[in-house]
Formats: C-alpha cells, structure tokens, sequence
C-alpha cells in the first residue's frame, strides 16, 4: 500500500501523490518507519543484532543472508543510523556490527511483534491443524 492510499490524500496540482506539500514529507509516520527498517533483510539483522554486537560472518550464518545482501543491508543500517560498525585491525582482522540508541530503540517493537505472533500465528497454525485432522 502506498503512502497516498494511507493518508488518503489525493494527487498534489504541482505533482506530488504522496499526500504532502512538494518538499515535504508523507503525512504517516508508519510508512516512513517502514521505509527505514521495513525489508525482510533488515528486520533480521536488526533482530539478530538486538542480542548484541556481532561479527559479519556470525550474522552471515545466523540470517542465512548471502554475502553481498547482508554487506548491502549493513551498509544501509548504518546509513540510517540504526547500526555501528567498528573494525579490529589485530591479527586475525574482524568487522563487528552493533545496533546504535536508535536501533536499540526498537526493542519494544520486537517484543510486541513476537507477541503478536505467538498469539495469532499460533492461533492460525492450530487452526490449521484442526481442519487436517477433522
């Protein structure tokens, strides 16, 4: 869904279809968060990073991510502010990845997801299993 179907807005004289005034941001909060953290890959690594600093090759292997996704996801993380990296030159050299205040931040937002899942997607796997077994 795009932003405009989200604001309702309609298309803007000078152009814009996001709902805003041209030069401005979208009216929703949601879709610009979603934006910043809304990609498969991102939300695994910010996830995968919330139980700490990390190496590349531990979040190679803990996100099943191919090396050139994860280097691009990181790159943009740390773009948006959302991850630090930090480079150990000693023998043997290592890159380690770690979420910043901002990435830190969305803690809660993990916690009510996983919540959430617990609840429904529980609910619709017993479902599930009850209409197999009926």
């Amino acid at each position: 869904m795009s932003s405009p179907d989200l604001t309702g807005a309609e298309a803007e004289p000078d152009g814009a279809t996001d709902g805003s005034v041209a030069g401005t941001e979208t009216a929703c909060p949601v879709v610009d968060s979603l934006e910043q953290i809304g990609s498969q890959w991102r939300l695994v690594v910010l996830h995968e990073l919330q139980n700490g600093e990390r190496r590349f090759n531990e979040l190679k292997r803990d996100t099943d991510a191919n090396a050139r996704t994860l280097s691009r996801v990181l790159d943009d993380l740390q773009e948006t502010e959302f991850v630090d990296r930090r480079l150990e030159e000693d023998s043997p050299v290592a890159t380690y990845y770690s979420l910043t205040a901002k990435g830190e931040s969305l803690a809660p937002v993990f916690e009510e997801i996983g919540s959430w899942a617990n609840e429904w997607l529980a609910e619709c796997d017993a479902s599930a299993d009850g209409r197999e077994h009926r």
